[in-house]
């Protein structure tokens, strides 16, 4: 199939010659640039030939409605429209000229009162709650990032208050206090809540309090911050720490000049930045699935052995998880989750069946071990923190549950340490997403979305994630599966995918088909029956199409924190591989 070979071609061709495995490419952030610019702005003379660079790009990548969007294909949104604002006009105060951006700011600001109803603090906060509702993750700094491009000091008391003298208490109590903010978001809760408190001390003529904390609050900042400067490896966050102390006067501080340093590297040559500097072990172990039999022996045992190198090997600082997870990347600034341990036990998996002989059955009792310990009580698997509260990515999500149930069947032998714990656990996964498949079969993900659709959610994604994993479980446990009671909900979400089709043979929520939607679709009908495998032939037949087109363009549909779209160059490329190779024989 010449699809099939091409994109093989393809994803072998982007592979990292020394270590075997992949680092992709995130789509160029708005956001991230412009809190980079403004964080780097005023500085030594390559920091500000990097801000004015940064201007430069923001300037020329305004959407034509005068607002922006978090990727360069994304619809524009309140949020990343009032940063991008605020840092050109920052910037041109101090610059003028600088990126030429009168009238792009007379544009944003009409484009922002037209949603908010007025650029006035009070406005914008009603505006933004009704983007993220009690979380404060996003919308606290974003409202404190304003009050530090503005000249009114008053703007200061309209930033709620954080929480921020919690982060020097014992992590375990935090789920008690119902925080709003999430477990990856402490030096945010640090930064700015210290900053906020700072600064509307200071426009009311008072002493900040909290002040005399400082020093414990910085320390913690210092170990929470990995050698390379950046926070969860996050442009924006870390813009927003290094922005948020210097603001109230620690910008000389060890840990606001680590984070400038990394803004400096992160800085792509066109002069924009990412969200994040990479998703490689996300990336990798999605690759591993379409191809583990497509290179050779020794390239297997690179990548197995790279997978074990980077499983993490001590407590976390940010969650305090246990060691034995896997983050989404192997720099310093990585998390463990369960989204990104399962893959990594389902690629060491596939790595195995392949023929790679690495001994991998440390790493493989250790992960899942990681992930039964993080299993909520309601049975399903939350990102990163079991039992943390109530905010979207602290919660059990169908998603990443269904990815665990896979993982943990896939070693549910001798080789995982206890078969009858990883089969309880299964059966409380299983429950778990026979109580959250919608009526109509479909389920939604939480790590991805649509922007065309309502409320921005993707059930073609989040469908065809939880199908898969529920077919390779019934897969590996057999008749164990069949007593779990896999096969009804298989059934009821395979059967709303094969309706979601389009005419044309695709999958997307949006106006048209994209090859992440629809590879992900295929991938999880492969193996089901008769109406199945003519919908598996369809949309063979639409990527097959597609790629001859030379149409391989990624789509932003993969969600960030804090509800930020990115796109990422691998994923059209891998789903279509996986898609492609599972059905390589009948096509």
């Amino acid at each position: 199939m010449e699809a099939y070979a091409e994109v093989l071609k393809r994803v072998l061709a982007l592979r990292d010659p020394m270590t075997g495995v992949w680092t992709g490419e995130l789509a160029a952030s708005a956001l991230g640039t412009a809190l980079a610019v403004t964080a780097l702005d005023g500085g030594a003379a390559q920091d500000q030939a990097l801000a004015e660079a940064g201007a430069a790009w923001l300037a020329a990548h305004v959407n034509d409605d005068g607002g922006w969007g978090d990727t360069t294909e994304s619809v524009s949104n309140l949020s990343t429209s009032l940063v991008a604002a605020a840092a050109l006009r920052k910037i041109g105060n101090r610059n003028p000229g600088t990126c030429r951006a009168g009238e792009t700011l007379r544009r944003a600001e009409s484009w922002v009162t037209e949603r908010a109803g007025s650029l006035d603090s009070a406005a914008v906060l009603r505006a933004l709650t009704r983007v993220y509702g009690k979380d404060r993750t996003f919308a606290v700094p974003i409202l404190a990032f304003l009050a530090m491009c503005g000249n009114d000091a008053s703007a200061w008391r309209s930033v709620p208050p954080l929480p921020f003298l919690m982060a020097l208490l014992p992590q375990r109590w935090y789920r008690f206090f119902r925080l709003q903010v999430v477990s990856y978001a402490l030096p945010a809760l640090i930064s700015i809540g210290l900053c906020r408190h700072v600064c509307a001390a200071r426009s009311r003529g008072r002493r900040a309090w909290g002040r005399l904390f400082a020093g414990p609050l910085l320390r913690r900042l210092e170990r929470l911050q990995p050698a390379h400067g950046g926070f969860l490896d996050a442009i924006p966050l870390t813009a927003f720490v290094s922005l948020a102390l210097r603001q109230a006067g620690y910008g000389a501080h060890p840990v606001t000049q680590k984070a400038l340093l990394f803004l400096r590297n992160s800085a792509r040559p066109e002069g924009c930045w990412a969200i994040d500097s990479n998703l490689r072990t996300w990336v990798t172990t999605l690759a591993v699935r379409g191809l583990a039999d497509a290179v050779g022996a020794e390239d297997r045992g690179k990548i197995a052995e790279w997978l074990v190198r980077n499983q993490t090997k001590s407590k976390h600082p940010f969650t305090g998880a246990r060691p034995g997870g896997w983050a989404w990347t192997d720099l310093p600034g990585g998390v463990p989750d369960a989204d990104d341990t399962a893959g990594a036990l389902i690629a060491l998996k596939r790595l195995k069946e392949a023929g790679c002989v690495t001994d991998v059955s440390g790493a493989v009792r250790t992960g899942v071990r990681w992930l039964l310990g993080l299993q909520n009580a309601d049975g399903g698997m939350p990102t990163f923190c079991r039992g943390w509260g109530r905010l979207p990515f602290d919660r059990s999500c169908p998603d990443i549950s269904a990815h665990a149930l896979a993982a943990l069947a896939a070693w549910c032998g001798p080789e995982a340490g206890d078969a009858g714990r990883v089969f309880g656990a299964a059966d409380k996964l299983v429950r778990y997403l026979s109580r959250t498949q919608a009526a109509d079969g479909s389920w939604l993900p939480l790590w991805f979305g649509h922007q065309q659709a309502a409320g921005g959610t993707n059930s073609v994604v989040g469908t065809a994630r939880v199908v898969d994993a529920l077919r390779a479980a019934q897969r590996e446990l057999g008749a164990r599966g069949g007593a779990l009671g896999i096969g009804a909900p298989l059934a009821r979400g395979a059967q709303w995918l094969v309706a979601a089709q389009h005419a044309d043979g695709g999958w997307g929520m949006g106006s048209g088909a994209t090859a992440e939607e629809t590879g992900l679709a295929v991938i999880a009908l492969t193996g089901g029956g008769a109406t199945s495998a003519a919908a598996v032939r369809r949309g063979c037949g639409w990527l097959a199409a597609h790629w001859a087109e030379g149409a391989e363009r990624p789509a932003p549909i993969g969600l960030y924190f804090s509800l930020l779209w990115y796109h990422e160059r691998l994923y059209p490329l891998v789903w279509a591989l996986e898609a492609f190779g599972k059905n390589r024989a009948s096509l």
